[in-house]
Formats: C-alpha cells, structure tokens, sequence
C-alpha cells in the first residue's frame, strides 16, 4: 500500500487524506504544531521542518512527498529529494515562495504583472516609490499570506510608516514594492500537471477577499473564451516552465480586459475548493493522481458551484445543512480571528438554482454581506 508524505498538517493536508482515502492510500503527515487538524485523520510527526533526523524518519516511511503549505523551507524539500520522489519540485516551490524570483518569472514567460521593485532598503524604498507611484503595497518578498506581510501606502508621506511595519524584516525575508492595481475584480486557474507533462485545468473562478483573506469563490466564472484561453495559457506556461507536478493556483488580476499575474500557490488552494462536489474530479484527488503518476481525472464542473469561507468561528451548521445543495466542512479547528476553520459548497445545476441557494444560506446565516458579491455577479 503506497504511502504519501505531506508536509504541514493543516486543513489541505486533511482534504487530501480524505481524497485518498478511496484511493487506498495511507498518509503520514509532519507537522510542528501538535494540534495540526490533519492529525485527527491520520498519524503525525510531530517536529521541525529542518530536523534532518526526523526528515530522514518521516523520508524512510513515505513512498512520495508533497506539502500543503508554500512556506515549508525549500531546502528540507530539496533534502528530501534526495531520499524520496518529491512533488511539486523543490525548485517550484523556491520560485513562489519569492514574489520576486515569482513575478520575474512571470515577465519572463511574457506574462503581465503589476509593477514591482526589490526593496532592500529605506533609501531602496524611495526609488521605488519615485519608479512606481503611489497608492502601492510594501510586501515582504517571503512568508507572508492572507493579507500578512503587507503595508499599504496611499502616498509618499506612508514611507516612514511603511518602513517601521516592515524594515526590519528586509535583511532576513526581503521585501518588494508592488504597483496598486484598480482591478475590476479577481480570478483564479486552478489547473494540475502530470508527471508525463499532461495537464488539465477547472473552469477560470471569479473569487472576492475580505481583509486580504479569500471570503467566496464562483465557478465558472463568467469570462470571454478569450480571456479563459489566455488565463489557461498563462497556467500552463508556468507549469510547463517550471516541470510543476501536482496542483497549483495562478491568481490574476482583470483590468480592462487585461490579465495581471499576481501570485501562485504550488499547492491545492483555497479557491479550489468547491471541486469536491462541484467538479467531476476534485482539486485533492487530482493533485494525489498527478504525483502518484495515475492518469488525471477530468476538470469538468457540476453546474455552477460557490464556496464560502468560515474564518474566525464557523456559522450554525444546522441552519445550513438546511438549505438544498448545501455541502458543509468544518476542519476541525479552534476558533480564532484571521484563522479558517472551514467552509460551504453550494451546487447548482445552473446560475438561478444558484443564487436561490446563495440567497437562502445568506439569509439563514446572517451573512447577506458575504453572498452579495456572488449574487450581483449571478444576475
């Protein structure tokens, strides 16, 4: 029986257990944090991620690695590769782990991006934001996520500011200033690449953000044909760049018809959620059948589909479960603010059925704010 190995414990590593589970995998997971939510669903090891001794434990019991997580050190993953068949690749995770290694090599591929600068210090700062202009975000180049690692500056006078949040971590993560985008709103290519080099995408998302953290997700997404082949074609550029194995996101920017590249994630993603029911194979089992080397399962949607982020304490379920085509997640998770300890899929055969349920779940909820974006957006 094959054995996967994930780095980080956290509710992607608990998805992709039981996305295995059918498969007739095992899982063993490692983890710092001893309450990780994975760990109720299958065994831990509990350690550092450059603990070579437990790295060589944990390699000596797995059959392949992967992470759920993109801030797991790139060279335990470069470690374990020399132990264990690793995937996504060691050097794909280096490269988004960086905003700055990130968007160069997006400009590389011939993929537009918002203007950036590397940020190395405060006299760095003031070019930058002479080049760039203001409004413009202060970000640190490593670590950051969910709106963490960041600074807004709606003019030169927020230098002084900017860099009392975040200079001090220029010498240890660095950091980059990055051009403020009036997008007209945000999407997502949730897309999967074989070992043989095959690759297969979702439909393009439309997702929206409360407080830098990823609040719903509709898909498919209303979009040209030619704005979904150039979104697929940007996915597939950096896949193919990159030799990437295993699911990945490319987060975009829509302005004016045009496409912007803000970031990617090499792993399964949040805003790929709503493919455990809402697609003929999840983002989960497609990611487990890509670095197992099985063929890939098909991307196609269920209809319309939306996901709702629980961050901070989940909702009543029971209110919930009530509303038809309503799919309930809880991760298991302590409440906490900032943290997300689940999530609901609503599935729909099309965009009406759709935006009755989005509207039901709101009312029922109290959370007619969080559904409204969608709604507008199915009408």
């Amino acid at each position: 029986m094959t054995t996967v190995g994930i780095l980080g414990g956290g509710q992607l590593a608990r998805m992709l257990a039981l996305a295995g589970a059918p498969l007739g995998l095992r899982f063993l997971v490692m983890d710092q944090a001893a309450d990780a939510c994975a760990a109720q669903f299958v065994p831990m090891l509990k350690a550092d991620y450059t603990d070579e001794a437990a790295l060589a434990e944990f390699a000596s019991r797995v059959d392949v690695v992967t992470f759920d997580f993109e801030n797991v050190p790139a060279q335990s993953a470069q470690w374990l590769a020399g132990k264990v068949p690793v995937f996504p690749s060691p050097r794909a995770l280096a490269v988004a782990q960086d905003r700055l290694a990130e968007k160069s090599l997006f400009n590389d591929l011939g993929i537009a991006t918002p203007r950036f600068s590397a940020v190395a210090s405060r006299p760095d700062l003031d070019r930058a934001l002479s080049e760039i202009g203001a409004p413009c975000i202060l970000k640190t180049r490593r670590l950051g996520y969910d709106g963490k690692g960041q600074f807004r500056l709606a003019s030169s006078d927020d230098a002084d500011a900017a860099w009392e949040a975040l200079g001090g971590q220029a010498e240890t993560v660095g950091l980059i200033l990055e051009g403020f985008v009036a997008f007209q709103r945000e999407l997502s290519v949730v897309a999967v690449r074989a070992r043989d080099g095959s690759f297969r995408a979702w439909p393009l998302t439309q997702n929206w953000h409360a407080k830098g953290i990823l609040s719903a997700s509709l898909a498919p997404a209303d979009a040209s044909p030619a704005l979904i082949d150039q979104a697929l074609s940007h996915a597939r550029a950096v896949a193919d760049e990159l030799d990437y194995v295993g699911v990945f996101a490319l987060e975009l920017f829509e302005r004016d018809g045009e496409l912007l590249a803000n970031e990617m994630a090499p792993r399964v993603h949040n805003s790929g959620h709503w493919t455990i029911e809402g697609a003929e194979c999840s983002q989960f089992e497609n990611h487990l059948r890509a670095v197992l080397g099985l063929p890939l399962g098909s991307c196609d949607a269920r209809g319309r589909a939306c996901m709702l982020n629980w961050v901070g304490e989940l909702p009543d379920a029971r209110a919930a479960l009530a509303v038809a085509g309503v799919h309930w997640h809880d991760y298991g998770k302590s409440p906490r603010e900032g943290r997300k300890v689940g999530h609901a899929t609503a599935v729909a055969e099309n965009a009406r059925g759709l935006e009755s349920q989005l509207i039901a779940l709101g009312q029922a909820l109290g959370r007619e704010k969080q559904v409204s974006g969608v709604v507008a957006a199915l009408g």
